[in-house]
């Protein structure tokens, strides 16, 4: 069975031993493209003698895919001293090792605001035409949420196939999924051997289920009566019911690796994909650019104008936590929604405490019973087999979140003889609720009511309980959206002065379509197979913004991917429904941008955004040079030599992108920060003047020039500049070393806002 990719466990990076210094390992070579000698008919020709010329081993030399339009370049098999060799000869950029990525893992569209006849989806006829590359785990074709039903004919852009093998027949593509493939040459060239078809398919047959869930949540059709056990029963449907599907598998059993996602996004590239969604990522910080072969994927598909969505991680609520933080990506956090399915505890003493629960069987029977804490009875996180049989048969067992899934903790009890479970959260995840399929009758809490009833169970000399069932329930109670504990934050580690993530989206207990290979829960034990499964992750927000994107590539085929992300992030909103500052999950609190970004999609006032801030690949280098990339950096991006001016047209600093967002660091004494920006008047008005407001952070005075931006039909395209004053006497009110605000640009009609996040060098701070 295939590994679990649920939430922060996800992240975790299935471990390899590392190759010894003469045996072979996978990597990934940057060649200048320019640089091939005519005498070779190709580029794969080319490369082929070069492998040829490297000194012998005992261990072959496999070369595993060319590339030719995200990067120049090849992927092979090498001895470390092989590759040490490749790095010297003409034309070779760079040698990087093969790295493994994991997986970050229907009321959306309500709580989102779409609706039929009105707004995004009206006038984007719901992305009809539009085609996003699902880079995954593959897909479960047969489900109804991948029909073709009234879908107009494959779009003649589409250049891509339907791969077919043993259990993936021609017929599993049609006009909604229109395009599969599998790349696991990466992957079994790592193993060592031959994939196990047995436990996993080699072709784009989804046995995981998280690829079936993100294709259908960003582009599934409607399927009407839709649940999960009867949990959230509804119309499903994916942000862009009638664009069209591009399956690419490329995560497998132990990962995704670098050499297949860079495969898979060359080679959608190539098909004529509009939109890449890919909900994978770095384990740990994100590396630098030029070692991140999805940020090199993505410059590169950007480039050819392709909309990169990216999930942020799982690793939250720590900060620095972020990857995929390229500015060419949009960086998508995870939210709630505003329905709950809530399984409360009622303990012995009558005290009821809100859970939330999936289970779906025989409820307990109308008594309580003997509660015991999981950490008195063998282990605290109810590992398998770690339990004592003889201290929890017959009883409700109290089991700490974290450790191992969540899922496995219940098979745990249920397998020892327990009757039940609560799962207790700890201070690592606060207040954030997630639901599972439980096989026992159990349900989550959150850390206030957990640490309550582990001192019941201390002090109580006989404790009991049981759990109260509710099915599903959608208000405004608890207020939504809700910044989700493991949603991954910034700031940006590798350069400050880029604000990630960028934005949130559903991404907390989202209904969408499942793998007939796997149960629900992904536990070998677990025998139950569901059309649908609600699972939680920032896997599961990007594709909402995935299928956005196709709905404004649609609406405006002309648009930039920057621009499309420039509608989203300024257009964001950070009120709950309540109307109250969105809160963060972790800590109870209001949330910072550091966590929600610019803020929620707003999907309809996404399609009027007014102004965008534009970025092109000229400034994206111009961005790199900034941060101090050299020539032979940059030429990975690229792809091939530069020359010695390109980088005359560096900025001044990095946070001169034309950023839809501001992070300003002041460093030592340096109390005063200048930021430029052009906006582009993208408004239904020609003649328009729209007025800044400011909302400054704590500590920081701040001076927008000019004040008004008075736009016309010869000027559509105008600059400002931003100042931002470090105030001594307002930093004294500062709580810690950060602080937040917001830009607003208006019309009257639309609102343009961006975020402003401000921190502070320890060393200016003590000298004040």
């Amino acid at each position: 069975m295939a590994i679990s990719f649920f939430f922060f466990l996800s992240l975790l990076c299935i471990p390899f031993s590392s190759p010894s210094s003469d045996g072979p390992e996978n990597f990934i070579i940057h060649v200048s493209k320019s640089h091939k000698p005519p005498l070779f008919s190709s580029h794969h020709h080319w490369y082929s003698s070069i492998l040829a010329s490297l000194p012998p081993s005992p261990h072959p030399i496999k070369l595993l895919y060319t590339y030719e339009r995200v990067i120049n370049g090849f992927s092979a098999r090498l001895t470390a001293a092989q590759a040490d060799k490749l790095r010297g000869l003409p034309g070779i950029l760079s040698v990087i090792p093969d790295q493994v990525r994991q997986i970050h893992t229907t009321r959306t569209p309500h709580f989102l605001g779409l609706s039929d006849g009105v707004g995004l989806w009206q006038n984007s006829y719901y992305g009809d035409g539009v085609i996003i590359g699902v880079l995954d785990t593959g897909i479960w074709p047969e489900r109804p949420s991948f029909t073709d039903s009234g879908l107009s004919p494959v779009p003649d852009t589409w250049k891509g196939i339907c791969e077919t093998g043993p259990d993936f027949p021609a017929s599993a593509c049609n006009r909604k999924v229109i395009g599969a493939r599998a790349f696991y040459k990466g992957y079994q060239s790592h193993l060592g051997h031959s994939i196990d078809e047995t436990k996993e398919s080699k072709s784009p047959r989804d046995t995981e289920g998280h690829g079936t869930h993100t294709a259908s949540t960003a582009a599934g059709s409607v399927v009407s009566n839709a649940s999960l056990f009867g949990f959230a029963r509804g119309e499903a449907r994916g942000m862009a019911s009638k664009a069209r599907i591009a399956a690419y598998k490329i995560c497998w059993s132990f990962g995704c690796f670098d050499s297949d996602i860079l495969a898979a996004m060359d080679q959608a590239t190539a098909d004529g994909v509009d939109v890449i969604s890919l909900s994978v990522g770095a384990t740990g910080y994100a590396p630098q650019y030029d070692h991140d072969s999805i940020a090199i994927g993505a410059f590169g598909a950007a480039a050819h104008g392709i909309v990169v969505s990216c999930s942020a991680g799982n690793s939250g609520p720590g900060t620095y936590t972020a990857v995929n933080i390229a500015p060419w990506i949009i960086t998508v956090g995870a939210s709630t929604i505003d329905r709950e399915f809530p399984a409360d505890v009622v303990l012995g003493d009558g005290r009821i405490f809100g859970g939330v629960s999936l289970y779906y069987g025989p409820p307990l029977p109308d008594f309580k019973f003997r509660l015991v804490y999981a950490g008195d009875a063998g282990n605290r996180y109810c590992y398998m087999g770690g339990i004592s049989p003889s201290k929890v048969q017959g009883k409700i067992v109290l089991c700490d979140r974290g450790g191992n899934a969540r899922v496995e903790k219940g098979a745990a009890v249920k397998l020892a003889g327990g009757l039940g479970m609560i799962q207790a959260n700890t201070a690592e995840s606060g207040e954030e609720l997630i639901a599972d399929a439980h096989l026992v009758p159990a349900t989550m809490v959150g850390e206030i009511a957990g640490n309550k009833i582990r001192e019941y169970v201390k002090k109580s000399p006989f404790p009991t309980a049981t759990i109260l069932f509710r099915g599903t329930v959608v208000g405004p109670s608890p207020p939504a959206p809700k910044v989700a504990a493991f949603s991954s934050r910034g700031p940006n580690h590798l350069t400050p002065e880029i604000f990630k993530p960028d934005v949130i989206a559903p991404g907390v207990n989202i209904l969408a379509g499942w793998t007939g290979f796997a149960a629900p829960t992904d536990l070998d034990i677990d025998p139950r197979r569901v059309d649908f499964n609600i699972i939680s992750g920032t896997s599961m927000s990007c594709p909402h913004v995935s299928g956005l994107a196709a709905l404004l590539k649609k609406a405006y085929p002309k648009w930039s991917p920057a621009a499309i992300k420039s509608a989203l992030m300024t257009t964001a909103y950070t009120l709950d429904n309540s109307g109250s500052t969105i809160k963060d999950l972790a800590t109870g609190e209001e949330s910072s941008p550091f966590g929600h970004g610019a803020g929620h999609v707003d999907p309809n006032r996404a399609l009027n955004p007014g102004l965008v801030y534009d970025i092109d690949s000229d400034d994206y280098i111009a961005f790199l040079c900034s941060i101090g990339y050299d020539l032979n950096r940059i030429a990975v991006f690229v792809r091939g030599p530069t020359g010695s001016d390109i980088c005359e047209g560096k900025l001044a600093t990095p946070g001169d992108l034309n950023y839809p967002s501001f992070s300003v660091v002041f460093y030592s004494n340096d109390h005063v920060v200048k930021y430029k920006r052009t906006v582009k008047n993208v408004g239904t008005s020609v003649d328009v003047v729209y007025t800044a407001k400011v909302n400054a952070p704590a500590g920081v005075e701040i001076n927008v020039s000019p004040c008004k931006l008075e736009f016309s039909g010869e000027n559509k395209t105008l600059s400002y500049e931003i100042t931002f004053a470090s105030d001594g006497l307002g930093l004294h009110a500062v709580d810690s070393l950060q602080a937040f605000g917001s830009i607003e640009w208006s019309d009257g009609v639309h609102l343009v806002r961006s975020p402003i996040a401000v921190r502070w060098a320890q060393g200016l701070k003590d000298s004040i």
